[in-house]
């Protein structure tokens, strides 16, 4: 049941509006000043409030300030007795919803009533769907606020409720199996099963009966029958990882299922059918291979439909700080450990790192840091790096980097603080280092009051 708050100084108005609303079914609440309908939007759950601009005290407009500073998705409708184009326009400019001139007729209330409600129902159904998207790259680890990033948040959003089938390329250790769980997660199938195979972890034969199934006495060993995982994916989403890895004489099979949904088990004569929606990984170049001879063209454009990379992250130094936080949370909680933060330095040294291993090497070095150090804050003596690439910063001072727990935004500022330093004040190499625009990093110093700042040590200098 929708919930309307009336307000107005008039009993004989509030009277009447609510007998109109309350006869439709809807929960009706009145107030006779601003202070008293600002204290019912605290005491109750208010979907849309119809105010009057003429109050003494608190008028409908400072009303309508006050109340979408609190509640940005509340939708208000402005009454007024007098038909003021200026104080429309006023009223609109400030965020309501519509406004009226009494005196009022019911089918015009009824009307607008209704138009009202079915937009906040569409604002809570937006919400709604939005915190299911974030809930869900939560809980895939999918972390990232880099702009590298922010796209491929985006595509995913785009191509999850799709039926398309996904091409997910990068280097090893970037999360493609996570993304491919995300895309499922997101789409209509994700009731479904999601079945996941390695292409390159099984022989030629093994793999297409994993991949077909087979019936009993199809070989030596086959003692009886097997579904295989187009049919144990039905209606749901196969995920075949490295796929630049499978045979040729596996390929072929695999691009009839892709054009009509058909196959056979293997010494089966019957065609069987599925419906599944198949995304792929590869770390290869799918058409180099094609132009190798090792991979079919056919198949290649079967997959790459959409196609979704991901960077490396030495492409997106940015997020460091925040996989940082994340893994240490997870493994200190995981260990038993009081691990809360870690040190300037040893930040440093993450952001200077090649990472071949990418993000698997990085959630590596930080769960076995967490491990292993005797103190609540990891330094650079708890980090285990190879890279030949890495550049210790001169300066080891250890002071605290990431407190936790820490707001996105004191992590996106602190990271572009601490990026700032290490290039010197250039703000040209700070956004390349952070991959975002100059535009970008300029309105972000001055959200974060970080040219204030320079500013202020600059003439302390």
């Amino acid at each position: 049941m929708s919930s309307i708050l009336v307000v107005d100084d008039a009993q004989s108005t509030l009277k009447a509006m609510d007998s109109i609303l309350r006869r439709e079914g809807y929960e009706v609440h009145t107030a006779d000043s601003g202070q008293t309908a600002l204290q019912t939007l605290q005491d109750h759950d208010i979907d849309l409030l119809l105010s009057d601009i003429k109050m003494p005290h608190m008028d409908g407009i400072e009303l309508l300030k006050t109340v979408k500073s609190q509640d940005p998705g509340i939708v208000v409708v402005m009454i007024s007795g007098h038909r003021d184009i200026h104080v429309a326009v006023d009223a609109i400019k400030h965020g309501a919803f519509d406004y009226l001139v009494k005196p009022l007729s019911k089918d015009e209330v009824l009307r607008t009533t209704q138009k009202a409600l079915t937009l906040r129902a569409l604002m809570v159904e937006n919400l709604t769907l939005k915190r299911q998207v974030r809930d869900q790259f939560e809980r895939a680890e999918v972390i990232g606020s880099s702009s590298a990033w922010r796209h491929v948040h985006n595509l995913v959003q785009q191509v999850a409720p799709s039926r398309a089938t996904v091409l997910i390329t990068g280097e090893s250790g970037t999360g493609k199996e996570l993304i491919a769980t995300l895309l499922h997660r997101l789409s209509p199938r994700a009731d479904q099963p999601f079945i996941t195979l390695n292409a390159a972890a099984l022989p030629s034969t093994l793999l297409e009966a994993e991949l077909f199934g087979y019936e009993k006495g199809a070989f030596t060993g086959a003692q009886e029958r097997k579904p295989g995982h187009f049919e144990l994916a039905h209606g749901g989403t196969l995920f075949l990882d490295e796929i630049g890895d499978m045979p040729p004489e596996v390929q072929v099979k695999v691009l009839r299922v892709l054009q009509d949904g058909s196959f056979k088990r293997l010494g089966g004569t019957r065609d069987l059918h599925t419906d599944v929606r198949v995304l792929t990984a590869t770390n290869k170049t799918l058409a180099q291979e094609v132009r190798a001879g090792r991979f079919r063209e056919d198949l290649y454009y079967r997959l790459n439909v959409i196609t979704v990379r991901l960077p490396a992250l030495r492409e997106r130094v940015q997020d460091i700080s925040l996989l940082v936080a994340h893994f240490i949370g997870k493994y200190a909680e995981q260990n038993g450990k009081e691990v809360t933060s870690i040190q300037k330095a040893a930040l440093e040294q993450l952001q200077a790192y090649r990472w071949p291993g990418n993000v698997r090497e990085l959630e590596n070095v930080i769960e076995r840091a967490v491990v292993l150090t005797q103190q609540t804050t990891i330094g650079p003596d708890d980090l285990s790096l190879e890279d030949v690439h890495l550049h210790r910063p001169a300066n080891g001072e250890g002071g605290l980097m990431l407190p936790l727990p820490s707001t996105l935004a004191e992590i996106e500022r602190e990271a572009i603080v601490q990026t700032l330093k290490h290039c010197r004040g250039n703000r040209q190499a700070t956004s390349r280092q952070l991959a975002i625009a100059p535009a970008t990093l300029y309105r972000k110093l001055k959200e974060y009051e970080i040219l204030s700042q320079e500013q202020s040590e600059d003439q302390a200098g």
